[in-house]
């Protein structure tokens, strides 16, 4: 079993061009700020990973392993590796650290996540995000990728069962009131007028087809790191602490599928199925199964990708919160809502929290073990002992979910 030590996250409010940081500054700090909050020493950390999407295309930037030993001596010569899968990559990241720790290969790792932005324009930016979808084959006809391809999914929801745009505003509202209570937000000082959250194109303009500015993620600078342990490491670790060892997160159980990376491929597969990305739901039940969890009772709260509201309103039916195309009936209910019976996204998630691609995976599962210890402060979930996390890449090409338990 891997446990997670702690770690630490950037302001996603920050511009790091600004504060006049490069990806190698903002790694620096990220790596001395997440060593200093769990009181570890560069000598202590065995291996690294790091999760990023697009180091090449918006900082010109790769081989970001190597930035470790530039960010201090004592990790030159430490194994390194660096790991992309879109907006998974953070995830994908921890799934390799874990593997090495359960494989006996090394003790203690250090995951960070990481991605910068917002040095482009916004075209620019929305150009360098269409790489994760079928690049030459796909959304040829409009400049925004990832808004259009998600108009499809919305699209997609309304033939299968019908859909209705309050709903998805209402996820966004509860995103937005959540991350209110999040210091590293960088929506926390938004504030909006109630036809915000409507159909008026003044107020909430279309971006593309279906998608209005209300809908998206916040494309931010931002990272996020986490330090993974063995069981002896982490028994170490928690008796020089005067902890027991059963306080530190541990991750119970994961779940990892692929698709193909075309949306239109994907959606003609789940023809007649039961859900609108099967393997969505197959990387939801391998983390069950394999943290042993029988019922969504069982779980506490969720963190899941909503680079859009209509990826919300995906995941609350493949999770099970409802039956497939009734995720309405759970946002209805309140049940998504801090104090409801399933909060998602206590954070604020990509919409209200923000989302620097790379790092999202990396601040789901940080945020999921600040969750089950009970350091999430003002988003605390009362009572939280086991979140999930559902981290998505592309148009659901690559799913990751994790079951973090203390």
């Amino acid at each position: 079993m891997t446990y997670i030590l702690g770690g630490w996250q950037s302001d996603f409010a920050d511009n790091w061009t600004r504060k006049g940081w490069d990806t190698a500054a903002a790694f620096a700090e990220t790596i001395g700020q997440g060593l200093a909050a769990v009181d570890l020493e560069p000598g202590d950390i065995e291996t690294g990973h790091v999760g990023n999407f697009a180091g090449e295309l918006f900082a010109g930037q790769g081989l970001l392993g190597g930035f470790f030993a530039l960010a201090h001596p004592d990790f030159n010569g430490m194994p390194t590796a660096r790991h992309e899968a879109a907006c998974a990559s953070g995830s994908v990241a921890i799934l390799a650290a874990a593997s090495e720790i359960e494989a006996g290969r090394y003790g203690l790792a250090c995951v960070v996540g990481i991605e910068q932005m917002r040095n482009v324009s916004g075209e620019q930016a929305a150009r360098n995000l269409g790489a994760a979808a079928w690049a030459g084959y796909e959304y040829l006809d409009t400049p925004f990728v990832w808004p259009k391809a998600f108009s499809d999914l919305a699209d997609e929801y309304e033939q299968r069962y019908g859909l209705d745009y309050r709903h998805l505003m209402a996820i966004s509202e509860n995103n937005f009131a959540n991350a209110k209570r999040n210091p590293n937000a960088q929506t926390r000082k938004y504030t909006f007028a109630p036809e915000s959250f409507t159909e008026n194109d003044e107020a909430n303009p279309i971006v593309v087809g279906r998608t209005r500015k209300m809908d998206c993620g916040q494309i931010t600078d931002g990272s996020a790191i986490i330090f993974l342990a063995s069981e002896k490491r982490a028994a170490a670790y928690a008796k020089q602490r005067g902890l027991a060892l059963e306080s530190i997160p541990r991750i119970k159980g994961w779940g990892h599928r692929s698709g193909p990376i075309a949306f239109d491929h994907k959606i003609r597969a789940s023809a007649g199925a039961e859900y609108v990305f099967p393997q969505v739901r197959a990387a939801i039940d391998d983390a069950w199964k394999r943290a042993n969890i029988v019922s969504l009772n069982e779980i506490d709260a969720i963190e899941t990708h909503d680079c859009f509201a209509v990826t919300e309103y995906m995941a609350i039916d493949h999770l099970g919160l409802t039956a497939p195309g009734e995720s309405w009936k759970a946002i209805e209910n309140g049940d998504i809502a801090m104090g409801g019976d399933l909060p998602i996204n206590p954070s604020g998630g990509l919409i209200g929290l923000g989302h620097p691609v790379g790092a999202t995976g990396v601040r789901m599962a940080l945020d999921a073990a600040k969750q089950v210890a009970g350091t999430a402060g003002d988003y605390q979930v009362d009572g939280a002992r086991t979140v999930q996390t559902l981290n998505i890449g592309g148009s659901a090409t690559t799913t990751v979910s994790f079951i973090v338990s203390a």
